[in-house]
């Protein structure tokens, strides 16, 4: 900006130079907020940090392999409240009497928060005090993913963690498994996010499982009479569902796999079982009622792992950048649970 300024400054009048000197430095302003998440942010601070979550999560993640999806759902349910700012992980406590987004309804099934205090207590004992919640939530998304044999991408840290959190809020941004695809597009655009990446990050569908009480709706009581079932869902999986797996619609314990046959697995098996109305929920079932979002799914199939990957793994990118907190704002919480006090 100086430099543009100083080669016109013979040809423009001291009003027009003071409106584009302010718009320099707003400029500026703004190029800086964004800067403020980085590859290697804590270089310095804590060099070892990302070592140090990296080799937690090898270590515990192949004893456990069904968490890696859990922590996946950790990060996505995380970033749709509040940004990703480890709001997600705080507990209620006495002195606020507040009811946290773990307790509503969309939480209720969520796992991996002692898994992210394993973590946080190791990075503190090298580093107090430096890295925040919410990035360790970020990079053991993606570090988990990659050891399922998943994409790896890049995360940018520096996130601040968030010293709030609503269950409210989360029923209100959370879609859940009974959203039709208007509901989801809107959902996601509130976030910064299109269509496509939409498609692209419900594929982290191909690993996990879900409880029966997600979807069991779709199996019994789809048109709010008791015995009816959602046509567009595959028959023979539908009786595959209720003759091994949700025998009842008050099974709220049975899991079932989201991906089948390959839910330990990342690939594009997923996206096949769409285009064959074999989506578990009723918001994948959703992506194939469009034709944008269908020539998505056609293409990734169509496609190689590769290409999928390294798209989800942009998708993945973008997301882990909602609403983040950096700079001076939010604190680094000490305990992932709790706010400092």
């Amino acid at each position: 900006c100086v430099t543009q300024r100083k080669k016109n400054t013979k040809k423009v009048s001291s009003t027009f130079g003071l409106g584009f000197f302010v718009i320099c430095i707003v400029g500026i302003f703004l190029d800086a907020s964004h800067a403020q998440l980085q590859l290697n942010f804590y270089a310095k601070s804590c060099p070892k940090a990302e070592k140090i979550i990296e080799d937690y999560v090898h270590m515990h993640i192949p004893k456990a392999p069904s968490l890696a999806a859990a922590l996946l759902r950790l990060h996505f349910h995380d970033c749709f409240v509040r940004g990703c700012d480890g709001s997600v992980l705080l507990n209620f406590t006495s002195s606020t009497k507040n009811q946290t987004e773990k307790v509503a309804v969309p939480n209720q099934t969520l796992r991996g928060f002692s898994f992210i205090d394993g973590v946080k207590k190791i990075v503190e004992a090298e580093c107090p005090g430096v890295v925040s919640c919410a990035d360790i939530v970020t990079l053991v998304a993606r570090d988990s993913v990659v050891v399922t044999g998943g994409p790896f991408w890049n995360v940018p840290t520096g996130r601040r963690d968030g010293k709030i959190s609503n269950a409210s809020e989360a029923l209100a941004n959370i879609p859940p498994p009974t959203s039709n695809l208007s509901s989801l597009q809107t959902s996601f655009a509130n976030k910064g996010l299109d269509l496509k990446d939409l498609v692209l990050l419900s594929g982290a569908h191909t690993i996990g499982v879900s409880h029966c009480s997600s979807f069991s709706t779709r199996l019994y009581n789809f048109t709010g009479v008791l015995g009816s079932q959602d046509p567009s869902l595959d028959s023979e999986y539908a009786s595959n569902l209720k003759g091994k797996k949700c025998k009842s619609i008050n099974d709220n314990t049975t899991i079932v796999e989201m991906d089948p046959g390959s839910f330990r697995t990342f690939d594009l098996s997923y996206y096949k079982l769409l285009l064959k109305r074999r989506g578990l929920f009723q918001s994948d079932a959703a992506l194939t009622t469009s034709s944008t979002t269908k020539s998505y799914i056609n293409k990734l199939v169509k496609g190689s792992l590769e290409e999928f990957n390294a798209e989800f793994a942009k998708a993945m990118e973008k997301m882990g950048r909602i609403e983040v907190k950096t700079g001076s704002a939010g604190e680094i919480r000490k305990q992932c649970a709790f706010v400092n006090k």
